[in-house]
């Protein structure tokens, strides 16, 4: 069905359940009002763009490995070439080759990114250096809860490197990571996969939606996996339902409703401890600690409505409402120490309980025009937020008195029961209310046919009320509210049609209490600051193969870290900064061969430590030259998919990691390792095909992440994955 506009760029709506007309209506009169100076500029007729057409739009499916257009970084429908930062995107034809099934899959084939062990309760990631929990977002808001995301639901997964305030506002350090859901379209659509794994793995999912009438259409995307693990004892329970309906309002107003219910419950397993500055050399399934006790949960309710309307002479005005509630819980036994001399280690123990609330609304405002002999895409946009989080956590005692925070235990059989789990002195247990108010700006000129400028600029108030509740300690609430602006400014050149190459400077920063959280430590503390200037290019290398490449420099200050010597206590760390190169390579080499492939090089280290200590004292802490954890100088991911022909296709993966620090210390050393991947498929019809994985085709020992020192993943053997998907 044809939707008359006059914008290139597309109407899209994703909500949830639509509620506050306050609220949308505020703001759509508001950034209104502040647009009408536009009605003067001159006007340029665009042609009529069909809601479901063949062309790819930013938010919708790829064909194939190479995406063309995005909207993660600008908030517009954007070509690739004309984005001026480094922008990886992962499309469901990636996802599905490689039979990636979470986000840390997803991760290993990015360059600059690796999977953060999490505590075994949470997706984590260290993005240009910088490890961070919260800057997840899903359709362009916030999804910040820690906890687990699935990919049953996605078009793709985008990855934007370098700070990204002016677009999505407080943290993204080294960048966030952007989930596109997939939405109803004005045809039928029916898809499902079966997939049978080892270690008991059982995981289905179904894709299914079609035209109610010419004016409305619905879909529905739902998982269940149940599996157990190649580590000891460990299980994963998880399903998901997300059912969304698109309704047009009139030739010119799109209105998609939508809801969705996520349980994950799995083990929660922190790994190896060390032992002479290496992992502890044991059989990949041994488990550190009781994973019986060791277990995490998490639920997702979310509910969004996302309005767009062509206001005519080249306007588009688009809302976002969307409320998420999160309930988590996690309870873990892991190691606590390295293994000592007489092979001993110390095991510990706590749970966290965690409910939160979000509610947030996006309004944005977008204007073509042309003034000056430039073209412009103007943005206008304002943002409101509350988040309000319970959190309560405990200790766990061992010991038949249950009176020992820890249990010593030999690394021969390291496994210890909790006895009892109760609140000591120092746990939370606290009520957390945050609000938040932005508005931005940014405009995309187009100076001449081959120089373009893309600059904007946002300001954030953030303001956090931190209710303590603790009774076995003296209780102190805490209030910090942080404003900041955060620019942004890209040039971008385009000799020809095949090239673009660009130069740019981003700016995030992030507050104390960014994680809704507040210590008598953080209060006074002022925001992390972070800047990036990069330089980088595209080049189409063929017709439908490009290659990018881009070389920045990321600078962090007011870096806070946990103080060793005063637990509880944090300071400053100085200025982190770490240097990279990326490249990557994705699209068709040959009409028989696709590639999806990436490298990066990184430098991150810790430079001029300072705090309000001596400086003696926090040297030790932190001292300068050390190399940030997790950040190896080196890794590499590259996938192969031939057609063979005759109905058969086969597939073929590297991924290398070079060693690593497992923390700060830089007393723990994560080894290098390469795993090569594999698969055979065999299409049964159009959209039809039997596909068989193998991961780890050599069956290597290795460990690809952690958290800290002491808390060491091991990578999972040899395992194989048949997935039979079936289109109707």
């Amino acid at each position: 069905m044809a939707l008359r506009r006059k914008s290139r760029i597309p109407l899209r709506i994703r909500p949830r359940f639509f509620t506050a007309p306050s609220t949308l209506t505020g703001s759509c009169l508001l950034l209104a009002s502040a647009f009408a100076w536009g009605q003067s500029a001159t006007e340029t007729t665009l042609p009529e763009v069909k809601v479901q057409g063949q062309a790819e739009r930013a938010e919708g499916p790829v064909t194939g490995y190479r995406p063309t257009r995005s909207g993660t970084a600008t908030k517009t429908d954007t070509p690739l070439n004309e984005v001026p930062a480094s922008l990886s995107v992962v499309p469901a034809q990636v996802i599905q080759d490689t039979a990636m099934q979470s986000m840390g899959d997803v991760f290993r084939y990015v360059p600059g990114v690796l999977s953060h062990q999490g505590e075994g309760n949470r997706d984590q990631i260290v993005i240009r250096g910088n490890s961070t929990t919260a800057d997840f977002f899903v359709d362009g808001v916030r999804d910040d809860a820690q906890v687990f995301r699935d990919l049953y639901n996605l078009e793709r997964v985008e990855l934007l490197k370098g700070p990204a305030g002016m677009i999505f506002g407080r943290g993204g350090a080294g960048g966030v990571v952007n989930r596109v859901s997939k939405r109803p379209a004005f045809e039928s659509i029916g898809a499902a996969n079966l997939t049978l794994g080892s270690f008991g793995q059982k995981r289905a999912t179904i894709d299914v939606g079609n035209k109610l009438n010419d004016t409305a259409a619905w879909r529905l995307n739902a998982m269940a996996e149940s599996a157990d693990s190649f580590r000891n004892g460990a299980t994963l329970d998880r399903f998901a339902v997300n059912p969304t309906a698109s309704f047009t309002l009139g030739e010119q107003t799109l209105l998609t409703l939508g809801f969705e219910f996520l349980s994950d419950s799995r083990t929660a397993d922190r790994g190896f401890p060390s032992f002479n500055g290496a992992p502890f050399n044991a059989n990949s399934s041994t488990f550190f600690g009781n994973a019986g006790q060791s277990r995490a949960s998490s639920s997702v309710e979310g509910a969004y409505a996302v309005i767009e309307h062509d206001l005519g002479n080249g306007m588009q005005l688009k809302n976002t409402l969307r409320v998420t509630h999160y309930d988590k819980f996690y309870q873990n036994v892991y190691p606590g120490s390295a293994v000592a001399a007489n092979g001993t280690l110390t095991l510990s123990a706590y749970n966290n309980a965690n409910q939160r609330t979000n509610i947030f609304n996006q309004t944005d405002l977008t204007r073509q025009f042309t003034a000056g002999g430039m073209e412009h895409t103007l943005l206008m946009g304002l943002e409101l937020g509350s988040q309000d989080s319970a959190n309560k956590r405990n200790t766990g005692f061992f010991g038949a008195a249950g009176a020992a925070t820890s249990a010593t235990v030999s690394a021969a059989n390291p496994f210890a029961s909790a006895t009892v789990f109760r609140p000591s002195g120092t746990d939370a247990d606290n009520q957390v209310n945050a609000g938040m108010a932005a508005v931005y700006v940014q405009d995309q000129v187009a100076l001449t046919k081959t120089w373009k400028l893309v600059a904007g600029l946002r300001y954030d108030r953030f303001k956090v009320d931190f209710d303590d509740r603790r009774t076995t300690t003296p209780a102190v609430d805490l209030a910090r509210t942080d404003t900041a602006f955060s620019p942004r400014a890209g040039l971008i050149w385009s000799p020809d049609s095949h090239s673009s190459y660009y130069a740019s400077y981003s700016f995030a920063f992030l507050p104390s209490g960014e994680q809704l959280g507040l210590a008598t430590t953080t209060a006074d503390l002022a925001p992390e600051k972070s800047k990036n200037m990069e330089l980088g290019a595209r080049w189409d290398v063929a017709a439908n193969l490009t290659l990018a490449a881009a070389l920045f420099r990321n600078d962090r200050t007011d870096v806070r870290v946990a103080d060793p010597s005063n637990p509880g206590l944090f300071v400053k760390s100085g200025r982190q900064r770490t240097d990279g190169l990326e490249v990557s390579l994705q699209g068709d080499v040959t009409r028989y061969w696709q590639v999806y492939g990436a490298y990066a090089h990184l430098d991150g280290r810790v430079l001029n430590p300072i705090s309000s200590g001596t400086a003696a004292t926090i040297a030790s802490i932190v001292p300068a030259g050390s190399r940030i954890g997790l950040v190896p100088q080196n890794t590499a991911s590259f996938w192969n998919k031939f057609n063979l022909g005759g109905n058969w296709g086969t597939g073929v993966g590297l991924i290398h990691q070079s060693s690593s620090y497992t923390s700060f210390n830089n007393t723990v050393t994560l080894p290098s390792f390469s795993r090569v991947d594999g698969a055979v498929y065999y299409t049964l019809g159009p959209k039809s095909r039997l596909a068989f994985n193998v991961e780890n085709l050599f069956n290597k020992a290795y460990f690809p992440t952690v958290d800290g020192d002491n808390n060491i993943s091991p990578g999972a053997p040899r395992n194989a994955r048949l997935t039979l998907t079936l289109a109707f």
